[in-house]
């Protein structure tokens, strides 16, 4: 694969460009845009990082494309494990599913009618569990797993609206050393899947709320954690190292209740992925 291929696009994050408004879902108001188009990738490309994404989150099983985690409120729907919350549930982490259709309909496919419901239908792990091999989420999951491509396109997109916001959201002195070291990242194959990966995976890092202690995990605070070193392989193994950092002052800062320290292992292992070259 050649890097100009990827790089080129990626690169021009920090330049405005439009894009059309998303539509709403059932009445659901449509997700802010920001001043940028989705990320265009080949369709070779969007395979490649699609199905790393897929793996990482649910070891590339169509049956993954449909989970609700044990510990959590909400399932996760796509390779990229897209939040949906039920009617009633407000929880930190930033709700992306019904992002997700608005993208997908207004690209013009057509998302099977439950997934275009405002609220998750189940509202909670066991009524989702009755109903996993019923005809409304095998349905969603067949849809899912013939749609690799736009959830890829959506993921790409997600992390290339990424930068704007962070460099608003950061402290004016940190926002030089965060585009440096993003440009940094992104000369490599592999350092764009991790900037596109890590926004899916743990956010942008903007939202106030996905923070414990007032420390956050998402890629502006992994930006702002990188090491001085060289762009290039060394600056996508640092951007690993970085999220490791990040996430684990996560654990530690987060209620024991939730015991997330039995996900260190996995997060670890992906954060790894991004120093190896794809």
């Amino acid at each position: 694969m050649q890097v100009a291929r990827l790089f080129l696009p990626i690169v021009c994050l920090v330049t405005a460009c439009s894009a059309d408004p998303p539509r709403t879902v059932q009445g659901t108001p449509a997700a802010p845009v920001q001043a940028a188009s989705a990320l265009k990738l080949t369709s070779a490309q969007k395979s490649l990082i699609g199905r790393k994404i897929w793996q990482n989150e649910s070891a590339g099983k169509v049956s993954g494309l449909t989970a609700w985690n044990d510990g959590e409120e909400f399932p996760s729907m796509g390779i990229g494990h897209f939040i949906w919350y039920p009617k009633g549930f407000n929880g930190r982490w930033t709700e992306t599913w019904p992002e997700f259709v608005n993208y997908a309909t207004q690209r013009g496919l057509s998302v099977p009618a439950v997934g275009r419901l405002a609220d998750c239908p189940w509202p909670n792990k066991a009524s989702f569990t009755r109903d996993f091999n019923g005809p409304a989420l095998a349905g969603l999951r067949k849809w899912l797993a013939g749609n690799i491509a736009v959830q890829t396109e959506f993921i790409a997109y997600k992390s290339r609206a990424a930068l704007p916001k962070i460099m608003k959201a950061a402290p004016a002195a940190q926002q030089a050393r965060i585009q440096a070291n993003y440009n940094k990242v992104a000369t490599t194959t592999n350092g764009i899947y991790a900037l596109v990966d890590y926004v899916n995976f743990k956010g942008d890092g903007t939202n106030p709320r996905e923070t414990y202690a007032g420390q956050g995990w998402g890629l502006m605070w992994v930006l702002m954690e990188m090491r001085d070193v060289p762009s290039g392989q060394a600056a996508a193994r640092e951007f690993g190292e970085s999220a490791k950092r990040r996430l684990d002052l996560r654990i530690k800062n987060s209620p024991q209740s939730r015991g997330e320290a039995r996900w260190r292992a996995g997060w670890h292992n992906r954060c790894d992925s991004y120093g190896r070259p794809l």
